[in-house]
């Protein structure tokens, strides 16, 4: 269990909120809006109603106990540059800010931030690679040019064995689990047999993905 302090509760500060509640995670929450402040209480373990741009307000926060500071301020793009400076003035261990922007993210970082996130391009992104083919369910980029999908079992692939494809040798990926019923099976191996009635999680380099697939 962590515990974040989370500045901002838009609507990205607030699906942030109720994830992290989900996950069982300590969240002191801050907004400049009471009502969206009314609104969290119940996904947050504390929160209060305050302008994070002012130095004597987030000096009360005690910043420096927390695991991480996300800074999700919508529509400011100048609260966020000044609260993401504050946090780490503060001694902010990890300060996360959303950026609307490539200008934005390169501001935030020059004055601050650890990471930045850019929901809007992350979800176009997704979006766009998704819903550009018929069988791909799910997507997850990850560092290096690395990516996971979700795929469709190909129809010349049912009834063969994982072995048989030697898809690790030809294309460099691995089938890491299939997915059936909403449940994953990460118990796979070279002798599992592929069924038509499942999808399957292919882990490797995105162009060897997307040239073994069709994407």
């Amino acid at each position: 269990m962590k515990s974040i302090l989370l500045i901002g509760l838009g609507r990205f500060g607030q699906n942030i909120a109720k994830k992290l509640d989900e996950l069982g995670h300590e969240v002191m929450a801050i907004d400049i809006d009471e009502e969206r402040v009314d609104g969290i209480l119940p996904y947050v373990t504390n929160a209060q109603i305050g302008d994070s741009t002012n130095p004597e307000f987030l000096a009360t926060l005690g910043v420096r106990d927390y695991d991480a500071c996300i800074v999700a301020i919508a529509h400011s793009f100048q609260g966020s540059l000044e609260t993401t400076s504050l946090l780490k003035e503060m001694g902010g261990k990890l300060v996360v800010a959303r950026a609307e922007s490539d200008v934005q993210k390169k501001f935030l970082l020059r004055n601050g931030a650890d990471q930045v996130v850019y929901p809007e391009a992350q979800m176009a992104h997704w979006t766009a690679v998704r819903y550009s083919a018929d069988h791909i369910l799910d997507y997850i980029p990850l560092e290096g040019n690395y990516s996971i999908f979700e795929v469709k079992v190909p129809e010349h692939w049912v009834g063969r064995t994982i072995g048989s494809l030697n898809i690790r040798r030809t294309y460099g990926i691995n089938i890491m689990a299939l997915k059936r019923f909403g449940r994953l099976d990460m118990t796979v191996s070279a002798d599992t047999v592929l069924p038509n009635d499942c999808s399957m999680l292919v882990l490797g380099e995105t162009v060897a993905l997307q040239r073994c697939f069709d994407i």
